[in-house]
């Protein structure tokens, strides 16, 4: 029989002959695929079960949703019998929403570096950014392959090679374009901690994690300094002392549970929305209960996360950098489903005092919030900046720009409370005077005190030889301070002049204030810029 082109159909002899290759092929691909599902083999993932931690493709079924995970690359490497070269990578969804990710093996050359290990890294990132959606790395790498010279390479696994390093290329252009979050699930050092730097939010887990330029052994070589990995860079270390990190938690669980809450808040990239979520929580709402929780008198402290709980949706808040800079705590909440970035001022740590630290801490959560169309809420109870010789030697007037410099330039909608005080240089760094830092909206509690400085100091600066020469220095001293607050210190005095205070409002009406006031600003548009390629940011 011959078909239409003139050809011959095929024999059945010919059609068993293909069902054999068929076979043979299939076996051979499914036996090549099964062997890259085992990493580095049974012994080697024993042992890392034996030492309280996940599998690479473990973890990515932790943080993803259910069955969704799609794997790119899964046969690069079986040649050299590295299954997937040490990277498990593709792309799923968290919350119904697709991202991308990877996952370092560290059952396979412990998660080094290689050519193809590289590139899978970069077209991991590569794909989010082409897709326009998040992009999550798990990372566990002792940082470059050393190579083995015996072993003769491709020309394209040469050409590859400097994909290790060719990484914090597209994370640098995905850095504002897309959330890009970075889970430490063991020890990182050299080039292998560059990466996860650029990316927007680092989290650890404690006492297993560890983040370092060069390891104890060289670092003792060279030094002759004795430290332990957790001494040198482990979660606490990072997340208390350097600020590298942005969250530690207590397993490997939490922490992929920590991205998934994380991703609840964020939006796919810069030209959406984040995500709206109904929390039954009532947007009018009174807040009554902030009048116990804030002390009226300025002198006594409180923590602003109970005030934050009780204004935001639910109670619910994403805090960021928890142990770092406590002075200043910032984080994600919604106010009538709407998230917003939260900034404010800890009064329970260095009176809520601005610091070299609370700056750059500061500094880009906002900026995180203005790249991704975050609106900011900013609660003040400053006594401004912290003053002292540490501070001005560690470059306070630096660290301090660079707020002036994220709030000058910010673009979405912002909000300003101040709840009990705000005096001197704190007007400046928490964006009071609107005139000068862009805040769109600015409200006052009836307790709050402005200034310079606050009452008493200024009143034992101007009046303290006066006070000691009254024949009742303590009754002299009460009366000044009275009429210093009623004159200089009084909200009401000051709205009644600032147009740019929009109102005096009581603890009672915040929530609902704040939710209108969001609500109103959701139109706001961008203003226009100078042409430029980019500004030199204070860093």
């Amino acid at each position: 029989m011959t078909g239409m082109t003139g050809m011959k159909a095929p024999s059945f002899e010919r059609l068993s002959d293909m069902d054999e290759k068929y076979a043979r092929a299939l076996d051979r691909l499914r036996t090549v695929k099964n062997s890259a599902l085992k990493g580095g083999g049974k012994e080697k993932v024993d042992a890392l079960h034996a030492s309280g931690r996940l599998t690479a493709r473990e973890r990515i079924d932790l943080l993803l949703d259910d069955d969704t995970f799609v794997e790119h690359n899964l046969v690069i490497g079986h040649l050299e019998g590295l299954p997937c070269d040490g990277l498990v990578a593709g792309h799923g969804t968290i919350h119904g929403r697709p991202v991308c990710v990877y996952a370092q093996d560290s059952t396979v050359k412990g998660g080094s570096i290689g050519p193809m290990h590289g590139f899978k890294m970069y077209r991991t990132i590569e794909w989010a950014l082409q897709m326009g959606v998040p992009f999550i790395g798990l990372h566990e790498s002792p940082g470059a392959r050393i190579p083995d010279m015996g072993t003769s390479r491709s020309v394209f696994g040469e050409a590859m090679e400097k994909h290790g390093g060719a990484v914090f290329f597209p994370n640098t252009q995905a850095s504002g374009v897309i959330p890009q979050v970075s889970g430490i699930m063991g020890s990182c050092a050299g080039i292998s901690v560059y990466s996860p730097a650029l990316t927007d939010f680092i989290f650890m887990v404690d006492k297993k994690s560890h983040m370092f330029i060069t390891g104890p052994a060289i670092v003792k070589a060279v030094t002759g300094e004795e430290l332990s990995k957790e001494d040198l860079g482990g979660a606490g270390v990072h997340c208390v002392l350097s600020g590298v990190a942005d969250g530690r938690f207590a397993s490997e669980q939490d922490l992929l549970a920590g991205i998934r809450e994380l991703m609840t808040y964020l939006p796919q990239n810069a030209d959406e929305r984040p995500p709206y979520l109904d929390l039954g929580d009532d947007p009018e709402r009174p807040t009554d209960e902030l009048m116990d929780i804030v002390p009226s008198d300025a002198s006594k402290a409180y923590d602003v996360r109970d005030a934050i709980a009780c204004i935001v949706d639910a109670g619910r808040f994403f805090e960021v950098k928890p142990e770092f800079a406590c002075e200043i705590v910032v984080g994600f909440g919604r106010l009538a489903g709407e998230v917003v970035g939260v900034v404010a001022n800890q009064p329970s740590c260095l009176a809520g005092s601005l610091t070299v630290d609370s700056s750059d801490k500061q500094t880009r959560f906002m900026r995180f919030c203005d790249c991704f169309n975050i609106p900011i809420l900013l609660l003040v109870d400053t006594s401004a900046y912290l003053p002292g010789k540490d501070q001005e030697h560690r470059g306070i007037i630096r660290h301090g720009a660079k707020v002036l410099y994220a709030l000058c330039e910010s673009t979405v909608p912002r909000v300003g409370l101040v709840l009990r005080k705000a005096y001197g240089g704190g007007n400046l760094g928490m964006g009071v005077i609107p005139a000068q830092a862009g805040t769109d909206m600015m409200f006052y509690w009836p307790i709050t005190e402005l200034g310079v400085m606050g009452a008493k100091a200024s009143v034992e600066l101007f009046f303290g030889e006066a006070i000691a020469k009254a024949p009742n220095p303590e009754e002299t001293r009460a009366a000044l301070m009275r009429e210093y607050e009623d004159r200089y210190a009084n909200p009401l005095r000051e709205a009644s002049y600032n147009p740019f205070i929009n109102d005096v409002i009581e603890p009672g009406e915040t929530r609902r204030v704040l939710v209108k006031a969001f609500a109103f600003l959701s139109t706001k548009r961008k203003r226009p810029t100078y042409p430029k390629k980019h500004g030199n940011m204070p860093v």
